[in-house]
């Protein structure tokens, strides 16, 4: 036999009787030689041939052309008077299955393309390996496949995916020792999580995040099993809880301003401070939502200072009760402005430029933005105009101070390992900590938690928790109160090697194979995928 026949009909028993190329597609006529076969049902060797007929097989492409196998087969009689099957067909291992119409090296090659590229983009590739078959036929290819076995577990991660951001949600089930997803829940509630671990007995540790969900679902299905609080997440909640810690002290950010010499030894004008109202933006057009937000909070704490409830402030101002919540429990009106008045601009880094520009005697808007553009901004015009609207009649006016770091910056100072800042951002943060003793103790806090959690010190857990309740920050103590709740699974999660890496790293691969599958694949399907996909 030459050796550029395929594979699949170069078997023993299989007797090649013709190659044919058709241009398009390769014919290979063949026929089986073997003097016997076994009966399906009972096992029964029989060498009776009732008939013969020929059946079509698709092969694994030749030179990338479809391959054809015409194979004339045998039926045979069973020789066992009892067996319910009185005539069977021969199969040729390797080859052929029954009713199958396809090569079980197709069929597993096609299988492979459905589990990595799923429906329309496997198509595309069947179609260039020489197998051509439509999404329909992979997706139900790929449904047909039987569950992986699941064996015995003893460590599983736990984990949330969004089927539907937003809207709704399954859960996720790795095998710690293999990083393998074993399994994937419709639903993120406590009951799915039991009935799993009812069904699945053996589980000795459970990595999880701080969802109360699982808490109660492992604690119900598997009573036994040591909860593991996941480093990451505790990590992620730590800083979650500081960055609204910066946030409530943002005023010790700005540097206090410091007076411009050239501007104080000028006696031929006078400096003049430029102030634009918080109600105003730069165009001097009124910001509804920021005087929105002034009227609102003023009629809330009016009310508040009645002493009437928050259900009754509600009706009375017409409001929801979780909108009058926040206003009242703010303390002061730019905690509820914070993300409106602190939004950065492009033209944030150059107004100083442009402040000394303009006390040197330069007001042509379209002259400054020429100069400010070879400087690298990107802005239109129009907004240099709109920011130097408010200095016109003014000779010369206080230097702009540079604007203060972002919230979001600070909190990854604090979080970063001293040694890892760069010289700037060490002497930023050195300033602002010299300003503000409420960030120094709450950075204090931060490098506390990060040392025990390294070291793996959960002995001090306790001790970290009483001195964040007791310090100034409240977003800290109510972190280290929500630690307290869930203490147990917590020391495990800094004393205990085991973390939820792997879960994360499953969770990214469904997040992949949902844009792949463009959010179009029911649940089953994408199941079917996550299982399968290495």
């Amino acid at each position: 036999m030459p050796a550029a026949f395929p594979c699949s009909v170069a078997l023993q028993g299989v007797d090649v009787l013709k190659v044919e190329d058709l241009g398009s597609a390769v014919l290979i006529v063949a026929r089986t030689v073997v003097a016997e076969a076994s009966c399906p049902v009972c096992g029964l060797l029989s060498a009776r041939v009732h008939s013969r007929y020929r059946r079509t097989i698709s092969d694994l492409a030749m030179s990338g052309r479809p391959v054809r196998i015409e194979l004339e087969v045998r039926r045979f009689i069973c020789g066992e008077l009892s067996c319910e099957r009185g005539i069977f067909t021969e199969q040729v291992d390797g080859l052929t299955q029954r009713h199958a119409r396809r090569s079980n090296a197709l069929r597993a090659l096609l299988t492979s393309i459905a589990v990595a590229l799923a429906g329309r983009a496997g198509a595309r590739m069947a179609r260039v390996v020489g197998a051509p078959v439509s999404r329909s036929t992979l997706l139900r290819m790929l449904r047909a496949l039987p569950d992986p076995e699941i064996g015995q577990i003893t460590v599983l991660g736990v984990d949330d995916f969004a089927k539907k951001r937003g809207n709704s949600y399954g859960t996720v089930l790795v095998d710690m020792d293999t990083h393998r997803p074993v399994d994937l829940l419709d639903g993120r509630t406590a009951e799915d999580l039991a009935t799993w671990l009812k069904g699945h007995p053996g589980v000795q540790v459970i990595c999880r995040d701080r969802a109360g969900s699982y808490a109660d679902g492992a604690r119900e299905g598997a009573p036994e099993a040591v909860q593991v609080a996941d480093r990451f997440h505790l990590w992620q909640n730590l800083a979650a809880a500081l960055e609204k810690t910066v946030r409530a002290h943002r005023s010790c950010l700005q540097e206090a301003p410091q007076p411009d010499a050239a501007v104080t030894d000028s006696v031929a004008c006078e400096t003049v401070p430029v102030e634009r109202p918080k109600t105003l933006d730069s165009y001097g057009h009124e910001r509804p939502m920021v005087s929105r937000t002034y009227e609102r909070y003023a009629q809330v704490q009016e009310l508040k200072a009645k002493s009437l409830s928050l259900n009754a402030i509600s009706r009375e101002l017409g409001l929801a009760f979780r909108t009058v919540r926040k206003y009242a429990n703010a303390t002061s009106v730019d905690d509820l402005l914070a993300p409106a008045l602190n939004r950065s601009s492009k033209l944030d880094e150059f107004k100083p430029y442009l402040t000394r520009r303009w006390n040197e005697g330069c007001y042509n808007a379209v002259q400054l933005h020429a100069e400010i553009k070879a400087q690298g901004f990107t802005g239109s015009r129009r907004a240099v105009q709109g920011w130097l609207l408010p200095l016109r009649g003014h000779q010369e006016v206080q230097q702009e101070p540079c604007p203060p770091p972002k919230p979001r910056r600070v909190t990854g100072w604090l979080m970063t390992h001293p040694d890892r800042l760069g010289t700037e951002e060490e002497a930023g943060l050195g300033q602002i900590l010299a300003r503000c003793p409420e960030l120094t103790d709450a950075a204090e806090l931060v490098r506390s938690f990060a040392t025990m959690m390294t070291n793996r010190d959960g002995h001090h857990l306790d001790d970290w928790i009483a001195t964040a309740q007791a310090g100034a920050s409240l977003h800290l103590a109510t972190f280290a109160t929500g630690l307290r709740r869930d203490h147990a699974a917590v020391q495990a999660g800094l004393t205990l090697d085991h973390s939820s890496g792997a879960v994360e790293g499953t969770v990214n691969k469904i997040k992949f194979l949902k844009r792949q599958m463009f959010g179009r694949a029911n649940f089953d399907l994408l199941r079917a995928r996550v299982l399968r996909y290495t």
